[in-house]
């Protein structure tokens, strides 16, 4: 059989290579303003204040070109939504750091510098977006059915060895199904020509942010313990982080507790047992939102929450969809018992049935859980064990994945989650 017919994306377009998007982004957004600045007063060159900011100018769109890039490269990612508040925080960071050590700076040329660099990257996201999307050739075969479901790619689906592929970012198969010896040439000769080939589950968790599990096993999981440096240093920022919120928003804390009591009888705080870190149980505290003794069934149904849920008080509502209830979580980060960002704890009596109900569900106690997570901004607020089981593949991918990246990812995303409710019950 002939070699197949493929054009491979060898080159990557302009508009995806690192110097160019880099070097124009310099010079657009931090060389353009200071050169304009000279031309109509040559004496500003010798100013301490602009060659400061110049410098910093660089260090701050370096670092959020490259934090942009890394958060970019997880599933669901709208590009283009994370370029104002990567590049806003970086630049933050480090007029903070001028601020703080009172060194002279230039406020024009550091707000047009940052003005321009967000410019110039949307510029670029859709320029690229209409110029080169992103397109798989799929060899037919095992489970790339699957594909079917999954939006935001141009899929090629194959149908003979021998058909043009013209120009794509890689090829999909299932490399564990039976594939013909046709197709296995084919699959070779691709990688010898320079495409990248994909196990279709490598590439389903690449676009989706879910890690479907069958077996529990290193070639599931790459391994079964998250990096510990990174445990240890996120750990130390939880508890810092927790200290401030509780020291400095202190003063919200009593408020809130003093309104809840106005609103309905009972304690401000409501206190429950959890499934925590290495599968150990403790009590996690949060605002209460729901009103006492109220009656619904047995204990499995009163630990679920439902969607207009009548427990929920007035106070409550507001303090559920603003998520200002899990503040007092604080508390179980400072007693090493949670973390910002994790698997969400689930009731005991909850946890126990999805151990029972759902294989590897003990395996997310490997982290801390979080008040906040990659299912949380994903899927939202679950109960029932199917959607359970999907909320499970997302907290393996978390796992996974555990990057202080991923991490800052779901800072943005919670942020958001905030300001419009999703999953709030």
């Amino acid at each position: 059989m002939n070699a197949p017919i493929i054009k491979p994306r060898n080159q990557r377009h302009l508009l995806h290579r690192v110097r160019f998007q880099l070097l124009g982004g310099l010079s657009f957004a931090i060389l353009a303003p200071a050169l304009i600045r000279m031309a109509i007063d040559p004496q500003i060159f010798y100013y301490s204040n602009l060659r400061i900011t110049v410098f910093a100018g660089i260090v701050a769109h370096t670092a959020g070109f490259f934090s942009f890039r890394r958060i970019g490269n997880f599933p669901g990612v709208a590009a283009a939504g994370y370029i104002f508040p990567t590049f806003s925080l970086c630049y933050g960071i480090v007029y903070l750091a001028i601020f703080l050590f009172r060194i002279d700076y230039s406020a024009f040329q550091a707000a047009s510098s940052l003005t321009l660099s967000i410019l110039w990257y949307f510029g670029l996201n859709i320029l690229s977006r209409r110029l080169d999307p992103y397109s798989l050739a799929v060899v037919p075969g095992g489970a790339v059915a699957r594909l079917h479901e999954i939006g935001g790619v141009n899929w090629h689906w194959l149908t003979s060895p021998d058909i043009i592929v013209d120009r794509v970012n890689g090829v999909v198969a299932d490399l564990r199904s039976d594939l013909s010896d046709e197709w296995e040439r084919y699959i070779a000769d691709s990688a010898l020509s320079g495409t990248p080939v994909y196990h279709v589950k490598q590439i389903s968790e690449s676009l989706t942010g879910r890690v479907e599990i069958e077996h529990l096993s290193e070639n599931t999981l790459g391994s079964l313990n998250p990096n510990q440096a990174y445990l240890k240093i996120k750990q130390a920022i939880d508890w810092i982080s927790a200290l401030f919120i509780l020291v400095v928003f202190s003063p919200l804390l009593l408020f809130v507790a003093v309104a809840i009591k106005i609103d309905s009888a009972g304690p401000a705080l409501f206190r429950q047992n959890r499934m925590g870190y290495r599968g150990k149980i403790y009590q996690v505290y949060k605002f209460r939102t729901m009103k006492l003794n109220a009656a619904v069934g047995n204990e499995k149904e009163e630990a679920i929450t439902k969607a207009d849920d009548a427990r929920i008080t007035r106070l409550g509502q507001f303090l559920r969809k603003s998520r200002i209830d899990e503040l007092p979580q604080a508390i179980n980060i400072l007693r090493g018992e949670m973390s910002w960002i994790g698997p969400r704890p689930e009731a005991l009596v909850l946890s126990q049935w999805y151990e029972a109900e759902l294989p590897f569900y003990r395996y997310r106690h490997i982290v801390r859980p979080g008040i906040t997570g990659w299912a949380q901004v994903n899927q939202g607020h679950v109960a029932a064990v199917d959607d359970v089981l999907e909320k499970l593949h997302y907290d393996f991918y978390y796992i996974k994945n555990f990057s202080p990246w991923l991490d800052v990812l779901i800072v943005f995303r919670t942020i958001r989650t905030m300001l419009t409710g999703f999953g709030a019950r």
